[in-house]
């Protein structure tokens, strides 16, 4: 017991010192503040009006639903007003219910995707084209193959190769 408290002792001394060494008088607290939601991009610059993109940005994921339910529908039906249902079987409300929580779903024990024909929001590689995902779902209908011209940003890769190392990112130009 004597030597763990000696040693506790040494610790809180050296902390004390790495401290006053660096001018410091104590442990200094760092806040962080959520500034951006993004998860799925683009859903938030289409379905949040510009009033209310701070609010959005900084609501907890659980309160989102309650909080934006409305304005995603609402906003679903100006961009598509004939609507139905989506390449995954998904009614206007299920879509809108499913985008407007935006998180990053992650499956644990399977297929790492945004979509993939059959694996949905399982998670997201860095060359899922999500962009298209999203149009496809919003435009494409219950094939997918309605509104051709909506369902595709025609943007097929990256403009440079992702890197075979973390953090995985292209190099910026």
């Amino acid at each position: 017991m004597k030597n763990i408290k000696i040693k506790l002792f040494a610790i809180l001394a050296v902390i004390s010192l790495t401290n006053a060494s660096c001018g410091k008088d104590s442990i200094e607290t760092v806040y962080y503040e959520q500034q951006d939601q993004m998860a799925r991009p683009a859903i938030n610059t289409v379905f949040v009006s510009a009033a209310n993109k701070d609010q959005f940005n900084t609501t907890v994921p659980s309160m989102m639903s309650a909080n934006f339910g409305t304005e995603f529908s609402s906003r679903l039906a100006a961009l598509n007003p004939g609507y139905t249902t989506n390449a995954l079987g998904q009614s206007a409300t299920a879509l809108t219910g499913l985008l407007v929580t935006d998180v990053l779903n992650v499956s644990t024990t399977g297929v790492t995707t945004f979509f993939d024909g059959t694996n949905v929001l399982t998670g997201r590689k860095l060359n899922d084209d999500v962009i298209d995902v999203e149009l496809l779902l919003l435009f494409g209908g219950p094939t997918g193959a309605s509104n051709a011209t909506l369902t595709s940003d025609h943007v097929n890769a990256n403009d440079k190769a992702f890197s075979t190392s973390f953090p995985y990112l292209a190099t910026p130009w």
